[in-house]
């Protein structure tokens, strides 16, 4: 268990695990005493949802299955990984629409990060359970909602495969922030993985700066930056229930947003906002209801492992919605 914010691949590559969820340990209460506890922070999309899981539920696989009502169990949790990380993906769909050409590339992330944030929360608002506001809200809706912008805007400014893998630097970051701000331990063996992900981030920022989508690829790295924000500040509120943190955040990210909305003054037609209503259901709600079924089906192990069909799929989507082709250098 890495304290700074990843996990090594279960499949025991060489590379950090980028998009998939991180790891972290925090402590909760309840009754007046303190528990200590892992948790699992969900970086599969470009939100984050906290599921408190027990050590065990995190670091050991499931147990053969010793009946077939187990093992459907578990099939149904492979399938829901599976499905919410096709959904997931599909931002690389909606965010590359040529129905959204209209609107001017500059604000149109702000826009679609707006219009999603409405859907996704007024979806995920009734799955809220035991709502509670702490100080350390704040900084948090904060954080997500420049993450939520700066990401859309990049896939709006560069190509979705970029923008994926620069928001999915995250891990780094929070390696970095861990060591130089809450003065955690250096654990050397994580230095290997990170020194990859440096040598990864520091070739797309050397071929695309001197380009026409360098404003694409700063957003991509804010994107980052701010999601390892919402990773160490979620880890402080480990205790708090999973969908009112979800919902809080995207609620605050389109209370935050709809000012700049109304002064630009550009409203979706019925076609794109029924389109949009589907981007903040289909790619952003759905999923996350999926995850929370299969996590009570499957390790996290496991859903770390399959989760990764997400980033391979973004570019899919971009390359089959806008014959977008990545790099060279972001492939490699």
């Amino acid at each position: 268990m890495c304290p700074y914010g990843w996990a090594t691949p279960p499949f025991g590559g060489p590379l950090p695990a980028l998009s998939p969820p991180v790891f972290l340990r925090g402590t909760s209460r309840s009754n007046g005493h303190r528990h200590s506890a892992a948790f699992k922070v969900l970086l599969f999309p470009p939100w984050v949802g906290c599921t408190s899981m027990s050590d065990n539920a995190l670091t050991h696989p499931p147990e053969n299955p010793t009946s077939d009502g187990d093992s459907h169990s578990a099939t149904v949790g492979r399938l829901c990984v599976v499905g919410a990380a096709v959904l997931w993906s599909s931002s690389g769909l909606f965010a590359k629409l040529p129905l959204f050409d209209g609107w001017p590339q500059e604000t149109r992330g702000l826009f679609l990060a707006f219009w999603r944030a409405c859907f996704a929360a007024a979806i995920l608002t009734p799955f809220v359970r035991r709502p509670r506001w702490r100080l350390g809200l704040l900084p948090l809706t904060a954080a997500f909602t420049l993450m939520n912008v700066s990401y859309l805007t990049a896939m709006a400014q560069t190509t979705a495969a970029n923008a994926i893998w620069l928001q999915s630097t995250c891990p780094w970051w929070v390696f970095v922030f861990s060591v130089l701000v809450f003065r955690e331990p250096i654990v050397r063996r994580e230095l290997i993985p990170l020194g990859f992900g440096v040598a990864g981030v520091g070739t797309i920022l050397c071929c695309e700066l001197g380009g026409q989508a360098v404003f694409g690829v700063i957003c991509g790295l804010v994107a980052g930056i701010s999601y390892a924000w919402v990773v160490l500040l979620m880890r402080r509120l480990s205790g708090e229930d999973s969908p009112w943190l979800v919902a809080l955040n995207h609620a605050v990210a389109a209370l935050a947003l709809a000012p700049w909305v109304v002064w630009l003054g550009r409203w979706p037609s019925l076609l794109q906002l029924a389109v949009l209503a589907s981007f903040g259901i289909v790619q952003m709600a759905l999923p996350y209801l999926l995850m929370i079924r299969a996590l009570r089906r499957i390790s996290g192990q496991e859903a770390v492992a399959i989760g990764m069909l997400e980033p391979i799929l973004i570019p899919l989507w971009a390359f089959l919605v806008r014959g977008e082709v990545p790099a060279w250098w972001t492939v490699a």
